[in-house]
């Protein structure tokens, strides 16, 4: 990656969590084609959405290549086998957003079980595990194209990493691990020049917390949605996609280690509803 531009001829690296019809994948997508990638790798577990992906981005910035891949986020072989191949096409990788995320079960957390404990580990910890143990050995390779090492690694977590009531246990403590994966990882890649930072958005109006919004609506509640936070509403997946490709420019070189929250201001305060203090 060149200092001072984004990422303009970088190849990018988007794995699972790129299906939803509505959703930060797509939108981050969308932001990266816009901004000069010249290779998207658009990936996830579903696959009903991913074809429809390709062909927008491909009509609206026809310059950029999209690759579509179906797999498992966590599934070691899969992660591998797509960054060998962003590396056998290009030579070169410069971004991985690991967006691959479930909520789980929304019961007390000793109604979980072990094996649907682990699960939400599975999807949202170790999947951006497998994305920085492949992804960063891969970005340190040099070329007369890219004759230095970098790159930056983007793992989604949440606000519900970073305090609790906004999710359940398991899916909080698999957010809290992406935030503690990135400020461990950063330092074991120290003058790499790979840098490693988590995202944690508030309440986003995506695939995953579409329920939340129809219900809202069906009762004609709408408005109440991100009312605890200062900005008074919920998030749109483009406001968290503008972020990520913030992280993944050298415009955010300085920037490593870090656990963004872009929730709105709610994980600043101590949320609390007006007039019901006592």
């Amino acid at each position: 990656m060149t200092t001072g531009r984004w990422i303009r001829d970088a190849k990018w690296e988007k794995m699972p969590g790129a299906n939803s019809a509505l959703g930060i994948g797509r939108a981050t997508a969308h932001q990266f084609a816009e901004n000069g990638a010249k290779a998207i790798y658009i990936c996830d577990y579903a696959n009903s959405n991913l074809a429809a992906h390709k062909a927008e981005i491909n009509a609206a910035y026809p310059a950029v290549d999209i690759h579509v891949w179906q797999f498992d986020a966590a599934d070691e072989a899969k992660v591998k086998a797509v960054v060998d191949d962003a590396l056998s096409r290009y030579g070169r990788l410069d971004v991985f957003f690991a967006n691959a995320g479930i909520t789980g079960l929304n019961v007390v957390f000793t109604e979980f079980n072990d094996a649907d404990f682990m699960e939400v580990l599975r999807t949202n910890t170790l999947s951006v595990f497998l994305a920085a143990k492949y992804a960063a050995p891969a970005m340190m390779k040099t070329s007369s194209a890219k004759p230095q090492s970098g790159g930056s690694i983007i793992g989604t977590a949440s606000v519900a990493g970073l305090r609790s009531n906004a999710g359940s246990t398991p899916y909080s403590a698999s957010k809290a691990a992406v935030v503690s994966l990135a400020q461990t990882i950063a330092y074991q890649l120290a003058g790499t020049g790979v840098r490693v930072n988590a995202i944690c958005p508030g309440l986003i109006e995506t695939g995953m917390t579409a329920p939340v919004y129809e219900a809202a609506r069906a009762r004609g509640n709408e408005k109440k949605i991100g009312q605890l936070n200062p900005t008074r509403r919920g998030g749109q997946p483009d406001e968290i996609a503008r972020v990520a490709l913030f992280l993944g420019s050298d415009e955010s070189s300085y920037v490593n280690g870090q656990a963004w929250a872009v929730c709105g201001g709610l994980s600043a305060g101590h949320p609390f509803v007006p007039g019901k203090l006592g």
